[in-house]
């Protein structure tokens, strides 16, 4: 799908994993401007955070690009994450390390105040 992000379910892009949480991501490489667009459907019908990126989809770029900007914006270190599905995809599962009970909630609220 292309354009703004649809309307997602109540369940959202995050899920509690071993060693942090997963983070259900639809990127938009070679974009106007690096964002965080809000929280839509993703092809399969499922919750992802829509991130736009300025970065080509070509060599990691793309991805190094969305790594950095969630960095920034929810002030943690770019480290913590890590691309576990998708790495030459739109549609991409990211990890996020640390302790899963402490970062659904703050990064739940973070998500939500992208999303409009």
């Amino acid at each position: 799908m292309a354009g703004r992000p649809r309307k997602s379910g109540p369940a959202g892009p995050l899920t509690a994993a071993e060693g942090g949480v997963r983070l259900a991501v639809h990127v938009t490489p070679r974009s106007g401007r690096n964002r965080i667009e809000g929280v839509g459907l993703g092809a399969d019908g499922q919750p992802r955070l829509w991130v736009a990126v300025t970065a080509p989809p070509e060599d990691g770029k793309a991805n190094a690009a969305v790594i950095a900007l969630l960095a920034k914006s929810w002030r943690m270190p770019k480290r913590a994450f890590s691309v576990k599905i998708g790495t030459t995809a739109r549609e991409k599962l990211l990890h996020i390390a640390g302790e899963a009970e402490t970062l659904l909630p703050a990064l739940a609220e973070r998500i939500g105040k992208t999303d409009g």
